[in-house]
């Protein structure tokens, strides 16, 4: 497969991955699917799903908020996944690649957020103040596309057809001491994300789970998929309860509700108190 083709399919992939701006919400932009799908179109899947994994991990408290935009994920697993594929190199040149590649791409990311998408924001105003259903609709389609899907989908493709042979140069003579070191930093970025997401997460009513999930993976070496299980059946026994005590708490009727009752016939339905 030549460069162009190979940069065309990658620049497809990378739409995808963005169209939930205009689709909808959906896991298309995750590293885990965009590695793997990159590792097809390179030829080696296999490593595609291990450099996805890794990705996923190092970016899994990256997300939005408020005004606050992280890196680009998209485009950094995309063009860091094929050029290292590409080069022959390990995951962790995928990584050292892919997030300066988020983060500049961000950029131009911000930008269309800036001078493109407002045209359609304010189109769908003039819609909504007339009442126009579908001429909102179409905004909304629009204006996801042509300011996010699109211009990320032309950086993706013209970086990988332009910058591929530069990459290929520039990682020949990287010194094997500083691959090793990325290798070192590869294992440490995951923690760090799962770091992250923590310090959003945890709180005084939940620590004692993320207390409990840690002695049971260090002292009783139980691997991580069983926490997982172990997590989702106490989850699942506390919830249980809760619920079943709510529904054995005694019900007091009030004099309005026996009138009601008193009124209607023994048999009957009475379907302001009914709920469905």
């Amino acid at each position: 497969m030549n460069t162009v083709v190979t940069a065309i399919i990658l620049a497809l992939i990378a739409m995808l991955a963005n169209g939930e701006y205009f689709l909808g919400s959906s896991m298309l932009s995750r590293p885990l699917v965009t590695c793997t799908l990159t590792g097809l179109v390179m030829g080696n899947i296999t490593q595609g799903i291990i450099i996805g994994a890794t990705l996923e991990l190092a970016f899994v408290g990256s997300f939005s908020i408020g005004a606050s935009i992280p890196p680009e994920i998209i485009s950094g697993s995309v063009l860091g996944t094929a050029f290292a594929i590409g080069a022959g190199k390990s995951t962790a040149i995928a990584l050292t690649l892919g997030i300066p590649i988020a983060s500049l791409v961000l950029v131009v990311k911000n930008l269309c957020f800036i001078f493109i998408l407002p045209y359609f924001v304010h189109k769908a105003d003039q819609y909504a103040a007339d009442g126009n259903g579908k001429g909102m609709d179409r905004m909304n389609v629009l204006g996801g596309f042509f300011s996010i899907n699109l211009p990320i989908g032309l950086v993706v493709g013209l970086s990988y057809m332009f910058g591929s042979s530069a990459v290929k140069a520039l990682l020949a003579i990287i010194p094997k001491f500083i691959i090793n070191g990325l290798g070192i930093a590869t294992g440490l970025l995951p923690a760090f994300g799962f770091a992250m997401l923590m310090k959003i997460m945890i709180n005084k009513k939940n620590v004692t789970f993320f207390i409990l999930g840690f002695a049971l993976a260090v002292y009783m070496k139980v691997p991580v998929t069983g926490v997982a299980i172990f997590g989702a059946c106490l989850a699942l026994i506390l919830t249980g309860y809760s619920a079943f005590h709510d529904n054995k708490q005694p019900v007091v009727a009030t004099n309005s509700e026996e009138q009601n009752h008193s009124n209607s016939g023994e048999g009957d339905i009475n379907y302001e108190d009914e709920e469905f």
